[in-house]
């Protein structure tokens, strides 16, 4: 459950959630978004830290970019960038993805915002070519900036409609359990340097 907005800014520990819908929790409980459930599990592993859900249904990464600035209003520490599947989805330019999400994770290092970049894939419908220049934008980036990337944030989930709403595109709260699942890892990885000092949460409440 996320804390409120009074407890958000005396947590240890923000972390920036940008996305689109399956950021934002499309059609699920608050509970059930992922930044709910990765908040959720990252408390029970004793982290206090607060997911600031920043994800806007049908953003694309311009739209990402262009709400960056309101979204850093509460400086968060570190960030899961996850914008490029409406991009795919209207099969809009690559060129301007890759600008959009360069762009973003230039800002977020110039705070010294320690990124995940989260990854999509484009609908093969787009035709061979797109998906191709599509999929190679995010390890470009990654390695471009340094920053670790998980290659895609819907892995595990396609083809299992038990994990997918009616749409096939947005996630049950289920499938965003094993998004979070999958993600844990490597967030808690990015985390573990920043926090190595910081005192678990049942500590911080006591």
């Amino acid at each position: 459950m996320l804390v409120n907005a009074a407890e958000a800014r005396e947590s240890s520990f923000q972390i920036l959630a940008l996305g689109d819908s399956l950021t934002a929790g499309y059609d699920l409980k608050a509970e059930d978004s992922f930044p709910a459930q990765l908040e959720k599990a990252l408390r029970a592993e004793g982290l206090l830290v607060t997911v600031v859900n920043s994800g806007v249904s049908g953003d694309t990464s311009a739209g990402g970019l262009a709400r960056l600035e309101w979204a850093l209003v509460d400086r968060p520490k570190a960030a899961i960038v996850e914008l490029g599947a409406n991009d795919g989805l209207r099969g809009l330019d690559v060129p301007a993805l890759e600008k959009n999400l360069d762009a973003i994770l230039s800002r977020l290092k110039r705070d010294n915002i320690s990124v995940l970049l989260v990854g999509m894939e484009a609908p093969r419908g787009n035709g061979a070519a797109y998906v191709e220049a599509f999929h190679h934008v995010y390890p470009s980036l990654a390695q471009r900036h340094g920053v670790p990337l998980y290659p895609f944030f819907l892995e595990g989930l396609i083809g299992n409609p038990r994990l997918l709403q009616a749409d096939g595109l947005h996630p049950t709260a289920e499938g965003v359990g094993v998004m979070v699942k999958g993600i844990l890892p490597q967030v808690r990885e990015m985390l573990t340097p920043m926090m190595g000092g910081a005192a678990p949460a049942e500590e911080k409440r006591g």
